[in-house]
Formats: C-alpha cells, sequence, structure tokens
C-alpha cells in the first residue's frame, strides 16, 4: 500500500514539475475526460476514484461539469487543488466521510 501511495505522490510531484516549468505548452482542452480519466486509473486507481468523486461534488456543488482541462490543472498547477489531492488520499485510504465532508470544500472559480 506504501509503495502504491509513493507512486501516486511520484506522479503528482512530476505533473507539478512539468506544469511548473517554463517549457510546458500551455494545457488546453483537447483530451476527452473518458481518456483523462482512463490514463488516471492506469497510473493510480485512488486517483481516477478521488477524480470521479471530484467531479461528481464539482457539478452537485457548482451546477456545471468541470472542463477536462480545468480537471488537469487541478492536478497539476502547483502542489495540486488542495481538496483535489486531500480526495485523492482518501479514495486511497477508502474513506468515504472524508470523501464526503472534502467536497463541502470545492471552489466553484474557474480554472482556464
Amino acid at each position: 500500500m506504501r509503495r502504491t501511495f509513493l507512486l501516486i505522490a511520484l506522479f503528482f510531484s512530476a505533473a507539478a514539475a512539468l506544469a511548473g516549468s517554463e517549457t510546458a505548452t500551455p494545457m488546453q482542452n483537447d483530451i476527452p475526460l473518458a481518456a483523462y480519466l482512463d490514463t488516471l486509473e492506469r497510473i493510480a486507481p485512488a486517483a481516477r476514484e478521488g477524480a470521479d468523486v471530484y467531479l461528481a461534488a464539482f457539478r452537485q456543488r457548482c451546477g456545471r461539469p468541470l472542463k477536462t482541462v480545468e480537471l488537469r490543472r487541478a492536478f497539476a498547477d502547483g502542489s495540486g487543488d488542495p481538496v483535489l489531492m486531500a480526495m485523492v488520499l482518501a479514495a486511497f485510504q477508502r474513506d468515504t466521510p472524508k470523501l464526503q465532508r472534502l467536497a463541502d470544500g470545492i471552489s466553484c472559480a474557474r480554472r482556464m
């Protein structure tokens, strides 16, 4: 289990480093959401599960779906959106009550 969590942390650290580099290309809404989520699942199933919960909570709280580029930024900008990162960890730990509590902390601000 620790190995899986370390792999998740490494993945997000690498994504954040790439997003912060000057040579990185700007993120675009060029990947279908389903394809992005499938990629997350192959890398870390808990990341996919956390993202699914985050997407559902965002839609319910904000009244609109989150775009793929917004989710990508939520994972990659800086250390990632703290609520999303906490949801991934809670999904990894199978902490359903925590996932439900975290949904209240989702921001509806556009991430473009």
